[in-house]
């Protein structure tokens, strides 16, 4: 059944369930972004082990991070047109399994080099969870439903950066380090099942109630050809939603792979005890993702714009960044904790928001190509702050001029996404 026709089963005035078939997809792609964020920040829980098993210095463990940021950045690009092609089922299946088979990799290496490449095929791989995401969410979410839907499953990024410093510890103290790498890697496997027995579109599912479907379609899916990459670049629409990837994914990132570090240096915790910390800090980004794709949907039912419940979103969350650059400067574990934890949440809140933009701005049947473009420069951002942070960090041992960077990226981003999409009105493609 072609999209731009009408389902028989929407001509219905039944209301829509409130926890209908699209939550269970949601939930997928919660578990998915989990899985996806255990298995890429396996390698930040055990810089302080690894880096004295095999004496990598600040530098070698920057240039390993920067192999799976410049990976991550060229599969972004590569896996928004894949998707778009293969369809949302199997395109999502390539990209899970490929990432999987990469991480459980890394427990058969030991050295720079054969970090270097694991984290390579790694990054190719988990590139392909956004875009996989957010097309799966524009095509079961209506439009006012989805920066709700985005930020639940963007939770899975602090649900799995929380989970992984519970168990990767237990892990490596039971079995050792290379076995943390099967074991978390294996997980996608799992998940691939349950995927590919669940997973349609709406129109193929039978499952799917007549109201459910009709709710669904509120928003409907535009029918039109396929737009070059080229195409694409040519609309300040893309540009706003690359340049608000490019300046705060690598604050992210810096949470990621630098926190343990930060944490042993300035508080002489180790694999034992940063654990709670870093669980605090993703638990409230937990509550930061949920919360900020919630207060624009809220905005929205309330009556406001888009534009204004996604900008006014996302201007509470920049402000709410700014405290962090104090993180370095305190005394006590726990007033660093506090302030990183509202960073992480703001972070998030703001992630929800900005992820949800390419489904505002853009057709259904491009939006996997922008999140992958958008994506690919929030990675070559992330390789830069893996040199910058690296550098920073090698002359000076100090965090102080990293976290206030991380403080003042969200404004700067939300000042240029405002220049360049005042009005956030939807990009013409034909």
């Amino acid at each position: 059944m072609s999209l731009a026709q009408p389902d028989p089963r929407a001509d219905t005035a039944a209301p829509a369930p409130r926890f209908g078939r699209r939550w269970t997809i949601c939930a997928l792609l919660l578990f998915a972004t989990t899985i996806n964020y255990v298995d890429r920040q396996v390698i930040g829980i055990l810089k302080p082990v690894l880096g004295a098993e095999f004496g990598w210095s600040e530098i070698d463990y920057g240039n390993i991070v920067f192999a799976f940021q410049a990976s991550y950045a060229v599969g972004l690009l590569l896996m928004g047109r894949l998707l778009d092609w293969l369809g949302t089922r199997r395109g999502y299946t390539f990209a899970v399994g490929f990432w999987s088979l990469a991480a459980m990799a890394h427990a058969a290496v030991g050295s720079v080099g054969g970090f270097i490449a694991a984290r390579t095929a790694l990054g190719l791989g988990e590139a392909g969870n956004f875009p996989a995401a957010i097309k799966a969410v524009t095509d079961w979410f209506p439009r006012r439903e989805r920066a709700l839907a985005v930020g639940i499953l963007n939770a899975g990024a602090n649900i799995g950066a929380m989970l992984t410093p519970l168990v990767v510890p237990a892990i490596v103290l039971t079995l050792g380090w290379r076995w943390a790498f099967v074991i978390t890697g294996g997980l996608g496997l799992f998940w691939l099942a349950a995927w590919l027995a669940i997973y349609r579109r709406p129109e193929e599912t039978a499952q799917l109630s007549a109201a459910e479907l009709a709710h669904i379609r509120s928003s409907p899916i535009e029918a039109g050809s396929k737009t070059p990459w080229l195409g694409l670049l040519r609309h300040r629409q893309t540009w706003a939603y690359a340049v608000g990837k490019f300046l705060t994914d690598p604050i992210w990132w810096l949470y990621l792979f630098w926190l343990p570090d930060f944490f042993s240096r300035g508080f002489h915790l180790d694999l034992k005890s940063f654990a709670i910390p870093l669980v605090v800090v993703y638990l409230s980004a937990d509550v930061g993702s949920v919360g900020g794709g919630w207060l624009s949907s809220r905005l929205m039912k309330r009556g406001r714009s888009p534009n204004a419940a996604r900008k006014i979103a996302m201007l509470i969350c920049a402000l709410a960044v700014l405290p962090v650059v104090l993180a370095p400067r305190v005394h006590d574990v726990w007033t660093a904790v506090a302030l990183i934890s509202l960073a992480a949440a703001a972070h998030q809140g703001w992630s929800a928001n900005l992820l949800t933009l390419p489904s505002d701005l853009f057709p259904g049947r491009v939006v996997s190509s922008v999140v992958g473009l958008g994506g690919m420069f929030g990675a070559i951002g992330g390789m830069l702050i893996a040199k910058v942070a690296s550098a920073i960090l090698q002359q000076t041992g100090s965090y102080i001029p990293i976290f206030l960077i991380a403080g003042m990226a969200y404004l700067f981003a939300l000042l240029l996404i405002h220049l360049l999409v005042p009005r956030m009105q939807p990009a013409k493609l034909d």
